[in-house]
């Protein structure tokens, strides 16, 4: 049951959460606007799009981006003030235990783990297409490189090559299929190029051979065009490593699987962004006990010193974030462990504040 000093804390937790993240993306909105407003002006985009299409989701992104950091910002500010205000021991001197204490706190950080992790995996997604798309029309053009030499498994024993791709025509040159059974060679299509009709959502083949392998003497069959429908899309070579964060969480679970069967070689990386959306969730545990067990004691410095200590204990964990992100990037560390990492590290952080703090 919660007790009017849960609901005091929690109040002032998540109202002093939101003011502050409301603060700073209105800071961030005003800037990104008169860095951009000269663009905007040049190619007439109407503020329809630019609210509707652009701010409108900036802002998830952007909440999800500063949401563990202003946890901690939030949870130092208004905890010191009610300690120089005396209330954290007027708490105390009650039978309040320090730990049932941070039952609000706890409950605050739930709150906020879970609206986090609804951010990173549905609603920011979707948010990021609409943003994406916008800064790819009018802010930054995206570019593409035409791809070349791709050896890909397109589905189990069926492999296609492709020795150079034009992403703005959709034409594949030297353009082969081969399909295995068993270990062996089975058939081979091989042809001058390839090129995707939109009307029929299908690869059209042209100037083609086929060689069915097997029994005394293999089969050849020559043809000018042929359509082939083949689990491979334009879409997958335009794709970049930024488009992964328009996949929700089970687009992206679908994605990597594809991605496997295609052997393609940055798997580390799509694996980092499905396991930092859950692990980043969970800071907001460790940075809200942190942030209590500091700033309950009164000290002389004030909320200055203790937001300057949050702010710097902060930086080094968004530190450790990044370092061990490019041990998975550069190295062979699990993507797994590689995220969790400073989580790992600052759950020891927090117990030995914890240990440390006034009772």
């Amino acid at each position: 049951m919660l007790k009017k000093i849960d609901i005091y804390i929690i109040k002032k937790f998540l109202g002093t959460f939101f003011f502050s993240i409301m603060l700073i993306i209105s800071v961030a909105i005003v800037f990104d606007f008169s860095e951009n407003l000269d663009e905007l002006i040049e190619k007439k985009v109407t503020a329809k799009e630019i609210i509707f299409d652009y701010y409108l989701n900036f802002i998830p992104y952007y909440v999800n981006l500063f949401l563990f950091l202003f946890v901690f910002i939030s949870v130092i500010f208004f905890t010191s003030k009610m300690a120089i205000k005396s209330e954290i021991i007027a708490i105390l001197s009650t039978g309040i235990s320090f730990r049932r204490l941070l039952y609000p706190y706890f409950i605050s950080a739930l709150v906020l783990a879970v609206l986090s992790l609804a951010l990173s995996n549905f609603i920011i997604p979707p948010a990021n297409k609409i943003r994406l798309k916008f800064e790819g029309d009018y802010l930054h053009h995206r570019k593409y490189d035409n791809s070349k030499n791709m050896h890909k498994q397109i589905s189990p024993g069926v492999f296609l090559y492709i020795e150079h791709y034009a992403i703005n025509t959709d034409i594949a040159q030297k353009f082969s299929i081969e399909k295995f059974e068993d270990d062996r060679l089975v058939s081979k299509l091989v042809s001058a190029n390839a090129r995707w009709d939109t009307t029929k959502n299908k690869w059209v083949v042209n100037n083609y051979y086929i060689r069915e392998y097997g029994g005394k003497k293999d089969i050849i069959t020559y043809g000018k065009s042929i359509d082939t429908a083949i689990n491979i899309y334009p879409e997958d070579f335009k794709r970049t490593l930024t488009d992964v964060t328009t996949l929700n969480y089970f687009e992206l679970n679908e994605f990597i699987s594809t991605q496997r069967l295609h052997g393609a070689e940055n798997i580390d990386v799509f694996l980092l962004e499905k396991y930092r959306r859950i692990a980043f969730p969970f800071s907001t545990f460790i940075l809200s006990f942190i942030g209590v067990s500091i700033s309950s004691r009164k000290v002389k410095g004030g909320i200055g010193l203790n937001i300057g200590i949050g702010i710097l204990i902060s930086f080094i964990y968004i530190l450790f974030m990044q370092i061990s992100d490019q041990f998975t990037i550069k190295g062979n560390f699990p993507p797994l462990l590689s995220v969790w990492v400073p989580n790992i590290i600052f759950t020891f952080v927090s117990y030995y504040v914890y240990r440390i703090a006034p009772k």
